[in-house]
């Protein structure tokens, strides 16, 4: 009988680690839309607690909202992406230069240890 468990994935490797300091993409006018509305829709059905019914009754809204209705949402999702095109030069400029500040600390902190542990090593041999 074939144990399904043991099996192993091969060829495919876990996820890249992500930089904490890499700025965040914009949220685009839809969901900068869905920001006001999940606010309005709560306040109007308190009892209705399911997330797809949100999502559905926002995407039926925004759906029938004529271009004059969308622009104030377009122009915040807009003005979001300028200030995140921005903050990405800037870090990309940063990761240019040589990294974060993090980096190199962490780096000084595993010198100091491993010197730290040769001088050890010289003690133990006299």
């Amino acid at each position: 009988m074939l144990n399904l468990l043991t099996v192993k994935k091969t060829g495919a490797k876990g996820k890249a680690n992500k930089d904490p300091n890499k700025p965040k993409r914009p949220a685009s006018a839809f969901f900068v839309f869905m920001e006001e509305f999940r606010k309005q829709f709560k306040e109007e059905h308190p009892d209705n607690k399911s997330v797809a019914a949100v999502g559905k009754a926002g995407g039926v809204k925004w759906k029938s909202m004529s271009d004059a209705d969308k622009a104030p949402y377009v122009a915040k999702a807009e003005k979001r992406k300028a200030e995140y095109e921005k903050n990405m030069t800037a870090y990309n400029k940063k990761q240019a230069a040589g990294g974060t500040d993090e980096d190199d600390a962490s780096d000084k902190s595993k010198s100091e240890v491993n010197e730290g542990e040769d001088s050890d090593d010289e003690e133990d041999d006299e």
